[in-house]
């Protein structure tokens, strides 16, 4: 249900439907995009663009740290 959500967002969900169905050449455009998508980002807001995946991946890693070591 979420992913047919997402599936109907204008621009990035016709992408992200190709790329998850797609081939290979397809998967790699998407991540060659989403690298594009990041660098205009850094050019734009500079040092911001930069950090805030960082922290924004924060979490995830303690939940996956958590779970390695809960076994």
């Amino acid at each position: 249900m979420i992913a047919r959500m997402v599936y109907h967002v204008p621009v990035f969900g016709w992408m992200l439907k190709e790329a998850v169905a797609g081939s290979a050449t397809t998967k790699v455009l998407f991540i060659v995009n989403l690298l594009l998508l990041w660098l205009l980002a850094i050019v734009t807001f500079g040092y911001p663009a930069i950090i805030l995946p960082a922290l924004c991946a924060v979490p995830a890693m303690f939940v996956l740290l958590i779970l390695i070591t809960k076994g």
